[in-house]
């Protein structure tokens, strides 16, 4: 992967939209903000003229920084949600360990295979969902 120098904005020049609108960001007039000409988001300028950050954004920080051909994000959803994600796993592994797993083994005696298999498979389905989510957000 091609690694790229990170360059102050100049808030006298046009770049492309993070967004990936197709637009351009123009400075807009007596601020230190950049606004695109296409989907109407505002772009304030950070730490030392090297991060905008996306204004209308409430839930999470979008920020980029410009390497002279492209914007690079600079907060990694994944990288951000990746801690707390395993913590509330292992948690939740743990818990069902100690908790849930003796009494489940003892009633699974009585249970045929297939019936579990196919709750294994649920398990596993809700796991996975629940991973997309907290990756998505």
């Amino acid at each position: 992967m091609r690694s790229y120098k990170i360059q102050k904005i100049d808030l006298s020049s046009e770049y492309p939209c993070p967004c990936r609108r197709k637009g351009n960001l123009k400075p807009i007039v007596l601020t230190e903000a950049l606004g695109c000409d296409r989907c109407q988001q505002i772009f304030v300028v950070k730490k030392d003229g090297q991060v905008i950050e996306q204004l209308s954004s409430i839930y999470q920080k979008k920020s980029w920084q410009w390497t002279g051909n492209r914007w690079k994000n600079v907060y990694h959803r994944w990288t951000q949600n990746y801690l707390p994600t395993m913590f509330a796993l292992f948690f939740g592994l743990t818990i069902f360990a100690a908790v849930i797993l003796p009494v489940v083994l003892r009633w699974m005696i009585a249970q045929s295979i297939i019936f579990w298999a196919v709750i294994f498979l649920i398990l596993i389905m809700l796991l996975l969902l629940t991973m997309l989510v907290v990756h998505r957000h």
